[in-house]
């Protein structure tokens, strides 16, 4: 199986006050999808535990198009993508149901994402060509035409507060899962842009784990410099497809730990 699909209804617990889908429920969906296809390929979460291995997602870039609405049945795919340096690539899409003129349905919602081959005793990434040669590489599949994206430090970041990492953090692996972050990233953005947003899209590198009780700083901060419609096709000369039409507002992110290491970074563009 090249692909991995599923058919989802949008439950309630996947949309914001605007009755559409947040980010969050979207890397749920996705997360979900690269394990259950893994497992089925034979590199899941089972068989790479036997060999002291594990999968370790590193970064990833989600562009939301258009939110679904609740109820709305949906279509989820996830494919291997083969490698990029020590990346192990990974799509996704999201569509809405078939139709006459559109027979494998409009893809909403489209995502890449790099992961690594962590060894669990020394907590190193390892090379990752052994892995990849039992993958299928859907040559020319492409769900974006930028990302994952290794995001730079920013300046004038503000704190909003610290997250401590609690047991419903917590995954298999015993640090913070990586829908968590999105989560956390939601709740220090302003809730009434997030409700409005038509459009969204975030870039994040996840850059160390957080285990359990340790305590997280979250700082965020605008972006700066969000084009007028006269420069707008400037701005998005990297990303022809794959930004908001017209961003309106975006965010800078970071999550730090006590001793000022780097635990996450993101950004985050928001279609009005």
């Amino acid at each position: 199986m090249d692909i991995w699909q599923e058919e989802v209804s949008l439950r309630f617990g996947s949309v914001d006050r605007s009755d559409r889908l947040t980010l969050a429920a979207a890397f749920s969906f996705f997360q979900e999808a690269a394990i259950s296809h893994a497992a089925i390929i034979g590199v899941g979460r089972d068989a790479m535990t036997e060999s002291g291995q594990a999968w370790v997602l590193s970064r990833i870039s989600v562009f939301m198009e258009k939110r679904p609405k609740y109820r709305e049945t949906l279509t989820v795919r996830s494919w291997p993508r083969g490698p990029e340096k020590l990346f192990c690539l990974r799509d996704y899409d999201i569509s809405d149901v078939p139709s006459v003129d559109m027979p494998s349905g409009k893809a909403l919602v489209r995502g890449r994402s790099g992961w690594l081959v962590l060894d669990m005793e020394k907590r190193r990434p390892l090379r990752v060509q052994t892995i990849v040669e039992k993958l299928p590489l859907n040559e020319g599949m492409d769900a974006l035409l930028s990302g994952p994206l290794g995001l730079e430090a920013r300046e004038g970041l503000v704190s909003a507060g610290n997250r401590q990492a609690a047991y419903s953090d917590i995954d298999f692996y015993g640090h913070v899962n990586n829908v968590r972050y999105v989560q956390w990233i939601q709740d220090i953005t302003p809730p009434e842009l997030l409700d409005k947003a038509a459009q969204m899209r975030l870039d994040i590198n996840y850059m160390s784990e957080t285990l359990s009780g340790e305590f997280v700083e979250l700082l965020s901060a605008p972006i700066d410099g969000l084009p007028s419609e006269d420069n707008l096709k400037d701005y998005l000369k990297d990303y022809p497809k794959d930004y908001p039409h017209s961003p309106s507002a975006a965010f800078a992110y970071e999550g730090r730990r006590q001793t000022g290491q780097c635990v996450f970074r993101a950004e985050l563009r928001l279609g009005l």
